[in-house]
């Protein structure tokens, strides 16, 4: 049924959209009688369902698409917000994310503190690989997250800390898929090459956590932070220096420099990769493919 306006012709007349779309952007959290009701002591005939179909057809339908698109069409990012708007934003994000995550299921308080940090990892992460790790903020990575400030120094101490949590979690969560399918394989060859699918499927398609594990570590220019994450980057290495001692190889192979060589090149994958060429599977497929035709045994 369509709403009742003031225009001849039943959908809403312009001047009155426009109202509409003004409260929007002044008063946002405005529900649809209210909004109603103020148009109304105005002069404008609108009723609420009227106020809903003019939101839904401009995507504001909700509070909180009502104050993203504030917030986006800003130059102050979520600085134009409240305290008490940037809080209700909050809660809509963790809420949506929560319920992406678990498909219905009821979220507890440890799920949504869970939810919010990997909403703070992949905003950290995306911007670590956009901006790099010097010029993303805290406040740039709370923006993203449509979080506070506050929020991520709730969960990380420093920018430090969330820079060395995402590659900690991205490592973890790649050595974790990896060992899987290593441990469905006997053959030492497609032992590695299904390790090394795992690692470029994850670096091109996984999560903003698992893309910028493998390709930013080395070019941010801070000793101590390498130093500090080195533990973890070493024990996955160790697993593909199992992977490559084990192959039947020419006498006199290098293998330090093979697994060296190898990890560098599925790394670069994410730089020249274009979806609907190879896929991640048969770029690491043809890698392991050119290792073994140039250390087969003669």
């Amino acid at each position: 049924m369509a709403p009742k306006t003031t225009s001849d012709d039943d959908t809403p007349a312009l001047d009155t959209e426009q109202a509409i779309l003004q409260l929007a952007r002044e008063e946002p959290e405005l529900g649809q009688a209210a909004v109603a009701e103020r148009l109304r002591r105005s002069g404008m005939r609108i009723s609420a369902s009227g106020v809903r179909y003019l939101w839904q057809k401009h995507g504001l339908e909700t509070a909180a698409k009502r104050l993203q698109a504030l917030v986006r069409d800003s130059d102050g990012g979520l600085a134009v917000l409240s305290d008490s708007q940037r809080r209700l934003l909050e809660r809509a994000t963790l809420s949506a994310q929560a319920s992406r995550g678990r498909a219905g299921e009821e979220a507890g308080p440890d799920d949504e503190r869970l939810d919010r940090r990997r909403v703070i990892l992949n905003a950290a992460a995306e911007l670590f690989s956009e901006q790099g790790y010097d010029r993303a903020s805290i406040r740039d990575i709370a923006n993203k997250a449509g979080l506070l400030a506050g929020s991520v120094y709730h969960h990380f101490a420093s920018k430090d800390e969330l820079y060395l949590a995402v590659h900690r979690e991205g490592f973890h969560d790649v050595m974790e898929a990896v060992q899987r399918e290593v441990d469905s394989a006997s053959d030492p060859w497609e032992r590695l090459t299904r390790a090394c699918e795992v690692h470029v499927h994850l670096i091109v398609g996984g999560s903003p956590v698992h893309r910028v594990t493998g390709h930013s570590l080395a070019l941010i220019g801070h000793d101590t932070l390498l130093a500090k994450i080195r533990p973890v980057r070493d024990d996955y290495e160790d697993l593909y220096r199992g992977l490559i001692d084990a192959l039947p190889v020419a006498p006199g192979t290098d293998r330090s420099l093979l697994r060296l060589m190898l990890l560098g090149a599925m790394n670069w994958v994410y730089l020249w990769y274009r979806e609907g060429r190879l896929s991640p599977q048969e770029i690491a497929a043809t890698m392991v493919d050119m290792l073994r035709w140039g250390t087969s045994p003669r």
